[in-house]
């Protein structure tokens, strides 16, 4: 577990330099578009390519690795690498079906992810999404880069793809303020490219070789069919869901559809850092384990996972939640973007960052499940968890609008953790899971006595230097610091095992800095 946690760490701090890259690259994009009409179609443009490659990317990336481990030791490298490439050429002619169908049939696509749109904020996202739609084939090859350095323990340069592309759209929305918003949908496009482009000599370096060559009778991609078929219609009913919530979201507002895609980033930000960083290190290895037959560590694993990120993920979510307003006036509010986006993009913040705790502790889970070459029982729970959040959208936005919609996210996230508890401990057996609610029990307690002190701390810091937005940055990273360490103080007299683990891994980067 010692390299491990490293490598996990290694990421981390790799990813942190990322994403604050991609903090900014959205303060950029506040303080030029606000929540207007261009910002709202962009949004809306840039996802569309996302949610349609991710229903057959996110089944590649779960299947490639176990796969390709599988091959590597029944029948050597080259076979695995065969077998790579043939996957690679079918998802290139896959996505580019999906991007022409999509040119052809932009504007009822467009009306499917926002159905309120209308006039001319419809015809710019149709005319943003008809640039952007190619870019699914850019996003399908990253991936598959991305699976195959973590497959030969490279996790660093897949962490850092979001530097080219952050600078990229950055200098696009420089260049579109004074001249044309076009600039920055075509920026963005070749930002996706690099972010393929950037991985290809370092996966060159581990070994890859590509071939223009596709074996329809490979067993490998019969047996990888089996696999993915189930991955695609969970992940697909997950995206009919994430569809549905921005298609409600576009009838209340194009200021909705903006808040909430800036509240996604700040909430894909967490989620990138902790659930990604470290599912990306320990994912490969669970697989060889049960390539391995040794499910004991596997059980080890996963308990232990799930515990680091409950220990760091519930007090980001307790904290985010108190001092939700501040952290998005301090990071997004100037320019276009007013004091009432700040509001709205808080609120919406709230909900996400509690239920980000329930998607972490199921992705821990569904990757176990993958491991155990088992992708049938994810999707039949996230169909059931989908359904309720689904449900729960349609009721909730009456009462309590675009809230409603965050709300019901966060409740559907805990219905479906519920499910994913009881089917793995059905699959594995008893995985010491006593000590996983322990450490949630703790968490829970030390992070609620944080988030009061914090609040606390906040207000009297604030009101001690008053307003300015250097004066806000201090009261805001005082009160997140004095929270921090009140936080870990508590759990370390509980004597939470995991806290030492996170521990040695900041002290073995900090010794490892040091040396060089």
């Amino acid at each position: 577990m010692s390299k491990i946690a490293k490598a996990a760490v290694g990421l981390m701090l790799v990813t942190i330099f990322s994403k604050v890259l991609g903090l900014v690259r959205e303060q950029f994009l506040a303080a030029a578009y606000g929540t207007g009409l261009y910002a709202a179609a962009y949004s809306t443009a840039n996802n569309i390519p996302v949610v349609l490659f991710s229903i057959i990317g996110s089944a590649i990336a779960t299947s490639l690795i176990p796969m390709y481990n599988k091959l590597n030791a029944e029948s050597g490298e080259q076979r695995a690498l065969d077998f790579t490439n043939t996957l690679i050429n079918i998802v290139i002619i896959i996505c580019l079906i999906i991007s022409g169908l999509g040119m052809i049939f932009t504007k009822p696509l467009v009306k499917l992810f926002a159905s309120g749109y209308e006039g001319q904020v419809l015809l710019t996202t149709i005319s943003f999404t008809r640039i952007l739609l190619i870019s699914v084939v850019f996003v399908g090859l990253a991936n598959i880069m991305t699976g195959y350095l973590q497959i030969k323990n490279n996790f660093v340069i897949p962490g850092l793809i979001g530097i080219p592309y952050s600078f990229v759209i950055m200098a696009s929305i420089y260049i579109s303020l004074r001249s044309n918003i076009y600039i920055l949908v075509y920026g963005t496009l070749i930002a996706i490219l690099f972010k393929f482009l950037f991985q290809v000599p370092f996966a060159y370096k581990k070994g890859y070789r590509y071939s223009f060559k596709i074996n329809y009778k490979d067993p490998a991609m019969k047996e990888i069919l089996v696999l993915i078929f189930p991955v695609v219609i969970g992940v697909g009913v997950s995206q009919v869901s994430a569809i549905i919530d921005k298609s409600l979201a576009s009838t209340l507002g194009t200021n909705v559809v903006a808040s909430f895609s800036y509240a996604t980033k700040l909430y894909e930000f967490v989620q990138a850092l902790f659930i990604t960083s470290i599912l990306s290190v320990v994912y490969p290895k669970m697989s060889k384990l049960l390539v391995g037959d040794n499910m004991d560590a596997f059980k080890v694993s996963l308990r232990k996972t799930i515990n680091i990120i409950v220990l760091l993920l519930v007090p980001i979510a307790i904290g985010a939640s108190v001092l939700a307003v501040p952290i998005v006036k301090v990071l997004l509010q100037r320019g276009q973007f007013t004091y009432d986006d700040t509001i709205m993009t808080a609120n919406i913040l709230k909900f996400y960052t509690i239920g980000i705790i329930a998607f972490a502790v199921r992705d821990v889970m569904t990757r176990g499940f993958y491991s155990l070459h088992d992708s049938k029982t994810p999707m039949v729970n996230g169909i059931v968890s989908i359904v309720f959040n689904i449900v729960l959208n349609l009721i909730l936005i009456r009462f309590l609008g675009y809230k409603g919609l965050a709300l019901a996210t966060a409740i559907s996230a805990y219905i479906g953790l519920i499910l994913f508890y009881f089917s793995l401990k059905k699959k594995i057996g008893n995985f010491e899971q006593h000590k996983v609610f322990l450490v949630a029990i703790k968490s829970v307690v030390s992070s609620l006595i944080m988030g009061v002190a914090a609040k606390f701390i906040f207000e009297f810091v604030s009101n001690l230097l008053g307003a300015g937005i250097i004066n806000e940055i201090l009261s805001l990273g005082l009160s997140v610091g004095a929270g921090a360490i009140i936080y870990f103080i508590i759990m370390y007299i509980l004597k939470v095992e995991e806290l030492n683990i996170v521990i040695e891994m900041v002290n073995s980067k900090v010794k490892l800095k040091r040396n060089k």
